[in-house]
């Protein structure tokens, strides 16, 4: 009886050990991939931070600089359909190692740059691995927690970028305020190789993670309803971006704040992303739209009380951190639609939400500037953004409304 007793808790602890042991493994990937798109967040939203530096150094205007900036969200809207169709066979361990390297060499590229031109380049290679790399990371995220959990599993991954606008951005921004604006992207891109170590020593080889052929992933290109879905995230999203882009004249000449205060608006605004992007991924997982519907819902209250009332230090504050926090919960809920969409292609549909929201992110800044420039005020950009979520939620809404009778 003893005996008996002895081996059944041998076998017991040997059941935890396994299950704790696999549980750290799943850990230290989901680690690795958001590693990965903490540097790539860093990198994106540091180059607004280093706009002046690069400017003054390479002797250009402002508005000419903003050229670097442009390549990348080019490269980004660029490389998410090709290179995740020009590998559509790769196995995506293979193809996240690919994608980060090249994103490596982009940053060193950049840092090595002495004219605007072969920076823009260097932002161009850096921006074209950023939509596959979200869309196989989503694939192998997926495929580490299981089934149900496409959400939760998009949220980790996009985890990394959310964080960057916390500390990685802020933190590269004063490096580059200190040291140079080329030595943010030497740092960027050697705390790039350090994820890619990562990704090597804890994605794991497995043929469950291989590539399909391309005419699959074509086929999901010819769906009306990812298309759909695809304009929906392109216009509801342009908020976020038609309020972040303007945030410093929000702080300063709006609200009448020290421009020392910008980084805590711009910390509150990144807080505010990842408490949304975390619950929205457990939304998306449990309800088919409702993470969208009340995603875009309540960013369009908190829009219109940061409209009507911003000049209020404390509104502005607060609409900030809602604004961040309402938008990001619609996104994995954007992701999660897009793959039941097209189950065959999840890679690429990861890599197309990205490309969308980099058309959100052009729209909602080039919508605020107008407004601006039109000498409606400042505040008018947020209601360019308004417009734009609204017009998202109306199609969502009018899509789901017509779902039933195209069924």
């Amino acid at each position: 009886m003893h005996e008996k007793a002895y081996a059944a808790e041998c076998e017991a602890v040997e059941i935890h050990c396994t299950q704790a042991s696999e549980a750290s493994k799943r850990g230290r990937t989901l680690f690795a991939l958001s590693l990965g798109s903490f540097c790539i967040g860093t990198s994106e939203f540091a180059s607004m931070g280093i706009l002046q530096l690069f400017a003054s150094d390479l002797g250009i205007s402002i508005p000419r600089a903003t050229h670097a900036v442009t390549a990348y969200a080019v490269g980004v809207v660029i490389g998410a359909p090709v290179m995740t169709l020009v590998a559509a066979r790769l196995n995506r361990r293979t193809l996240l190692l690919i994608l980060m390297a090249m994103f490596v060499v982009g940053n060193l590229l950049s840092a090595a740059a002495t004219h605007i031109a072969t920076l823009a380049v260097g932002r161009f290679i850096s921006g074209l691995p950023q939509g596959a790399y979200f869309g196989a990371g989503a694939f192998v995220a997926s495929y580490i927690v299981g089934p149900g959990a496409s959400g939760k599993a998009f949220a980790f991954v996009m985890g990394g970028l959310t964080i960057a606008t916390i500390f990685g951005s802020p933190l590269a921004t004063f490096l580059g305020q200190t040291l140079g604006w080329r030595e943010t992207y030497v740092a960027v891109g050697m705390l790039a190789m350090l994820a890619l170590a990562a990704l090597w020593a804890w994605l794991p080889v497995n043929e469950a993670l291989d590539g399909g052929p391309l005419r699959q992933e074509l086929a999901a290109l010819r769906k009306p309803s990812v298309w759909i879905m695809m304009t929906v995230a392109g216009l509801g999203v342009g908020s976020i971006f038609a309020v972040y882009t303007f945030i410093g004249p929000f702080v300063t000449e709006v609200a009448s704040l020290n421009a020392s205060a910008i980084p805590l608006a711009l910390a509150l605004f990144g807080i505010g992303m990842t408490v949304g992007n975390a619950a929205g991924g457990r939304i998306a997982d449990t309800h088919d739209a409702l993470g969208l519907i009340l995603g875009f819902g309540s960013a369009l209250a908190v829009l219109a009380l940061l409209g009507l009332f911003g000049s209020s230090v404390w509104v502005l504050m607060l609409s900030l951190f809602g604004v961040g926090a309402t938008m990001m919960g619609a996104i994995p809920t954007i992701q999660v639609r897009l793959t039941r969409l097209a189950p065959e292609a999840a890679t690429l549909m990861g890599a197309m939400n990205l490309a969308a929201l980099n058309v959100a992110n052009a729209l909602g800044a080039w919508a605020g500037g107008m407004t601006i420039g039109a000498g409606l005020g400042l505040l008018s950009a947020v209601w360019a953004g308004f417009a734009l979520t609204l017009a998202g939620l109306l199609v969502f809404v009018v899509t789901l409304s017509l779902a039933p009778r195209s069924t």
